[in-house]
């Protein structure tokens, strides 16, 4: 069984959300937000998302973690502001030491309902189904468990094609599509 970590990352509210899968079987762990004041100056915001988001890798010590990529909106200064918050998202568990992986919202929506064109609401309601203990009280946590399982699938699916021999160099590993971290664990591994 490997605990996952998944990270919705927003300057206001970081979703936050963990997992533990084993194949295809998923299991709630727990769920929530880290949030910083609005007020606040963008410095201390961005230091409340990180204290609270390295009190959670403390706790739970997820064995890898997975962060949805930037979409760019028409507002400028949001999309700055969020890309901001996804630095400290990726920041975190890379400090950690563990593979982050990245996924558009587009695939997340498609791991967890079949349909990159699903609604937050659609989401949600799989999420349930699939975690009926999560607590989800926001949706930023919601989006961080399906985050969580969109990486887990995506595991999953990497795993079994590997068992079949399938990985080539026609179709990159996981480790090899996360970049640099992955280059290191495969030579963990061979070491």
């Amino acid at each position: 069984m490997v605990r996952l970590m998944g990270l919705d990352p927003g300057l206001r509210y970081t979703g936050w959300g963990v997992i533990e899968a084993r194949g295809s079987q998923l299991r709630h762990v727990a769920d929530g937000v880290v949030a910083s004041q609005a007020g606040d100056p963008l410095h201390q915001r961005l230091r409340a998302l990180y204290e609270g988001l390295q009190a959670l890798m403390e706790r739970y010590r997820p064995a890898e973690a997975a962060v949805e990529r930037v979409f760019v909106n028409p507002n400028g200064a949001s999309t700055l502001k969020l890309g901001q918050a996804r630095g400290v998202a990726l920041l975190v568990p890379a400090l950690a030491g563990i593979v982050v992986g990245e996924y558009t919202p587009r695939a997340v929506k498609s791991a967890v309902t079949g349909s990159g064109a699903a609604t937050k609401e659609q989401v949600a309601m799989m999420v349930r189904q699939m975690l009926p203990a999560a607590s989800m009280k926001q949706a930023d946590a919601s989006d961080a468990l399906a985050i969580a399982i969109c990486h887990a699938h995506h595991r999953a699916s990497h795993s079994r094609l590997a068992a079949l021999g399938v990985a080539s160099a026609s179709r990159p590993s996981f480790e090899m599509r996360l970049g640099a971290q992955g280059q290191r664990m495969q030579e963990r591994r061979k070491g």
